[in-house]
Order: structure tokens, then C-alpha cells, then sequence
């Protein structure tokens, strides 16, 4: 899709650009650090109210390192929520000067949602399952078949 964005004070059309198309490459390859460039991450930090967690690798590893931290971040981008940032509760950061690139963030979200949150949730459901067979173990005790 393409999108009419206007240049703000911080951002010119073609860095909205860039961070659209680095988002996109993020999302599509499942939040992979290597994907999560210093643009991506500015924008979020500077932009999508949320703090800047140290550095980059302190905002990846407080989001995208345990998937319900992802999912709890994927919902601030999905259009069928409320949308209020995760950290400050407020849907300010898609008012102003850079609404047209955080709702096409948000756009860019749908095709990949549903496939995300099922496979997010799977792992969750896995180590969690993972997690009460260790327990179990550990107390001598077996699962009934």
C-alpha cells in the first residue's frame, strides 16, 4: 500500500519510508534482532511513546525476547484494540506530526496478526507446558496418560 505521508519536524516523507519498510521487514520475519535496526527502534522510542529502555537491545529484550512481552507490544499496533501505548496508556502517539506513519505501522500489522498472535501463543503454551512437566518431575510425580 502506499501512503501520502508529509514530512515533520523530525522526520522527512523518505525516513517515514524507511521506517515503514524496515517495520515491515521486522514484523514479517518474526521480530529477529538482526531486523530490529536503529531506525525502527528510534522511531518507537521517539515517536510511539514508549521510553527507550537504555538502548536498543534493552527495548528488544524487554519486548520481543518473551512473547507475551510481544504480544502485550503488538497491541498498541492493532487496529482492532484500542490502540493506547503499553507503556503510557494514551493514544496520543497517533495524533500530531507523526499519525501518518505510526497508523501505517498499524496498517501494516493486519495481514501478519493473527498468524503472529496464534504462534506467539503456542510458544507461551509450550514453555509453560514445558515448564510443569520439569515441576512435575522434580516432585517425583508423572503425568497421566
Amino acid at each position: 500500500m502506499e501512503y501520502e505521508f508529509k514530512t515533520s519536524k523530525f522526520m522527512t516523507i523518505d525516513e517515514k519510508r524507511l521506517v515503514l519498510e524496515q517495520w515491515n521487514t521486522f514484523i514479517k520475519k518474526g521480530f529477529r534482532l538482526q531486523d530490529f535496526t536503529d531506525r525502527v527502534y528510534r522511531h518507537l522510542s521517539l515517536h510511539c511513546q514508549f521510553i527507550a529502555h537504555y538502548d536498543k537491545y534493552g527495548f528488544y529484550n524487554s519486548y520481543f525476547v518473551d512473547p507475551a512481552s510481544t504480544i502485550k507490544f503488538l497491541t498498541q499496533f492493532d487496529n482492532d484494540g484500542e490502540r493506547h501505548s503499553v507503556e503510557y496508556n494514551s493514544s496520543r502517539w497517533l495524533q500530531g506530526e507523526y499519525a501518518d506513519i505510526n497508523q501505517a505501522m498499524c496498517d501494516n500489522l493486519e495481514p501478519y496478526k493473527k498468524e503472529l498472535y496464534v504462534r506467539l501463543n503456542n510458544t507461551i503454551k509450550e514453555h509453560d507446558l514445558a515448564q510443569a512437566r520439569y515441576l512435575l518431575e522434580k516432585h517425583g510425580l508423572k503425568i497421566a496418560t
